[in-house]
């Protein structure tokens, strides 16, 4: 695939995976067949398959060779040369949302070199309800809708807009080490669908997108990686360390993404796990 393709390839995927789900969202209301369960653990809707073949069928009309990494039918190969090109993706992320009329859900994209996260070089993550679509090409930088964007300089704690999802089991685990964040800051959201959500960070939406559920998929977080990386914001792990992890429908992940240094650090320091001690 040429490097000047990258952007018109991922458009036009956007744009025909929008075409290929319209009827589908006609239908939500109505008794939804048993379809099984994903590569990533979830139940399989109607509306997720279309997505997916709608990605699939775009990269064959260009004679793509590529490995599928899905959060849906999990890793499948394409054309004579599959390991030319890796396209991971959730092709709904936030399912639940969207079979629920809630207006915030997304597909994501990211191409990479190999199966592992810090080889992606190429990202879209395009809100299926707002109209807007993010970019992002390594050494490229990130737009947002055909317009560059750049990340929160925003460095109090006390009045940032903090991501943060909490929908786990596991809740009582890791609340221990959020109680610090958590009487600090005033204006926690969660929106259901992370890998938009990371791109709120991109773009200076929100301050910073935390999750250490170490639940949430390498399906979610590829694209936003690399949209963060290129507009200038931070993501780590939860310890501060840089971010990288197989490409995977059943690799988990956590991490702190952070518009700028000095929020990234102060969130650092409010969870760090001696504050559980404390």
């Amino acid at each position: 695939m040429k490097q000047t393709d990258y952007a018109s390839i991922l458009a036009e995927i956007k744009n025909n995976l929008q075409k290929q789900i319209a009827p589908f969202l006609k239908t939500l209301k109505q008794p939804q067949p048993s379809l099984g369960i994903g590569a990533g653990g979830d139940p399989i809707k109607q509306v997720d398959l279309a997505a997916e073949k709608a990605i699939v069928d775009t990269l064959a009309d260009y004679g793509i060779s590529f490995t599928l990494i899905s959060e849906e039918s999990g890793i499948r190969e394409f054309g004579e040369n599959p390991q030319e090109c890796y396209v991971t993706t959730d092709p709904i992320d936030g399912t639940t949302n969207l079979m629920r009329g809630i207006p915030f859900y997304a597909t994501s994209i990211a191409l990479s070199t190999e199966p592992t996260l810090n080889t992606v070089y190429a990202a879209l993550v395009a809100d299926l309800v707002h109209g807007v679509t993010y970019t992002a090409q390594n050494g490229e930088g990130v737009h947002r809708n055909g317009q560059k964007i750049a990340p929160s300089q925003f460095a109090s704690i006390e009045s940032a807009v903090i991501g943060l999802d909490l929908n786990t089991y596991k809740v009582l685990e890791i609340i221990p080490r959020l109680t610090g964040l958590m009487q600090k800051t005033k204006h926690v959201r969660h929106f259901g669908a992370n890998a938009l959500e990371l791109c709120y960070v991109a773009d200076g939406t929100t301050d910073a997108f935390i999750d250490m559920r170490g639940k949430l998929r390498t399906t979610d977080v590829a694209a936003g990686w690399l949209i963060l990386k290129e507009a200038g914001a931070m993501i780590t792990t939860p310890d501060g360390e840089p971010l990288n992890a197989k490409l995977s429908p059943k690799q988990h992940v956590s991490f702190i993404a952070a518009g700028n240094p000095e929020i990234h650090r102060i969130i650092l320091d409010l969870t760090r796990p001696e504050k559980e001690a404390r």
